[in-house]
């Protein structure tokens, strides 16, 4: 078989692309209010991935000359792919990176090393591609699209994509982090970012975060969607020591007292206490969904933002790969929650997109083997048979 690959994408051309598509989506849904009405449409919009483009995934590599299921998890990616894309030819070059940056309240209990400065400092990084996760994006040939959806601090600069919310949202132990509309606003942004990166030519989308404090509301958010306890849930985020620790424990104890979020309600969750970047994400993941185009997950945050949109709509979940398995304590429950299994177990703690960009080099390379690999029969060889 002859394997021929689209091209990859080329940054500035896609920084101007995405930019084109995003100002046609504003100037389209400049009526449309971003309510719950809204995100009720945007939910019923989503289709069912293609599950015969996944049997015919498996069936390709049945007949390829391995053992069965021989790549394991990476064989079942792809045949996740091929149902999400809706079509056995798998070609996952077009891929980009978003990466979301916020600030959080929170930050105010002594919950990271950092304050919120660090936020406006790493979107000027980001803009100059000189991050860890810049860096790992460059290794895997995709594009970077920084988002501002609640920066503390603005950066102007018109490569910095999205509207703000809310300028750093309120700290989640005296109360709700963002009120119902700012959350949905956020959401709204999450899904314009998605939409934008499948209309700039994106085959394969990975979202990214940036926002000191955010671990802190990963934490109290995973209590509330998964049914954890706060010490099931918090950990040490960017590093934090003993005392920190504790300290991050008893805000998370705290904001969920004070706020009383109900699972029920995601979004209502999410504005008690989470943040705009945990919205942003979660709108995201629906956006990539109703384009039918599949999405990595990355990190901890990453998670609890897909469990928000799992809850919102079950049939996004089968858009979804997981890449690595966080350090962070919650993030196994959250995994298990999403159905998902992460070929990566590397105590990777960074964020950014950073464990979704260590991961496509191995979806490359069993794509490849899907794509490429000589069959038993053309080997002149008898198939392997599934033994009881």
């Amino acid at each position: 078989m002859t394997v021929v690959l689209r091209e990859h994408l080329d940054q500035r051309r896609f920084e101007a692309d995405y930019a084109r598509a995003e100002d046609e989506l504003r100037a389209r849904l400049a009526r449309t209010a971003a309510d719950d009405a809204w995100l009720q449409d945007l939910v019923a919009g989503v289709a069912a991935p293609d599950e015969e483009c996944a049997r015919a995934a498996r069936a390709r590599f049945d007949a390829a000359a391995m053992p069965l299921g021989g790549l394991g998890l990476l064989q079942e990616d792809v045949q996740r792919l091929a149902a999400a894309l809706g079509t056995r030819d798998v070609d996952i070059s077009a891929r980009c990176l978003v990466v979301f940056l916020a600030d959080n309240g929170v930050v105010a209990q002594g919950v990271s090393q950092s304050g919120q400065e660090v936020t406006a400092i790493v979107a000027n990084n980001l803009l100059a591609l000189s991050t860890s996760s810049c860096r790992m994006a460059a290794c895997a040939h995709a594009p970077v699209v920084p988002v501002d959806v609640g920066m503390a601090t603005r950066v102007r600069d018109e490569r910095l994509r999205g509207r703000a919310a809310v300028r750093g949202t309120r700290d989640i132990t005296r109360g709700p982090a963002l009120t119902r509309a700012q959350a949905l606003f956020a959401v709204r942004e999450g899904y314009i970012a998605a939409s934008s990166c499948a209309a700039a030519g994106a085959r394969l989308l990975a979202a990214g975060e940036m926002g000191v404090g955010n671990t802190t509301t990963t934490a109290a958010l995973a209590c509330v969607l998964a049914g954890i306890a706060p010490d099931e849930a918090v950990g040490r985020g960017a590093g934090l020591d003993a005392a920190g620790l504790e300290r991050k424990r008893l805000a998370v104890a705290r904001s969920l007292e004070v706020n009383d979020p109900c699972a029920r309600d995601v979004v209502g969750a999410i504005a008690a206490v989470g943040g705009c970047d945990i919205a942003a994400m979660c709108g995201f993941y629906l956006g990539a969904a109703s384009c039918g185009v599949p999405v990595v997950l990355d990190g901890v945050i990453s998670c609890v933002a897909a469990l928000c949109a799992r809850r919102l709509c079950p049939q996004a979940a089968g858009y979804m790969l997981a890449s690595h398995v966080s350090q962070e304590p919650a993030a196994r429950v959250l995994l298990d929650q999403l159905g998902l299994r992460a070929p990566i177990a590397a105590g990777m703690h960074l964020g950014e997109g950073t464990g979704a960009m260590a991961v496509l080099p191995l979806l490359d390379a069993a794509v490849e083997v899907y794509r490429g690999c000589i069959t038993f029969e053309q080997s002149g060889m008898d198939a392997y048979k599934v033994l009881e």
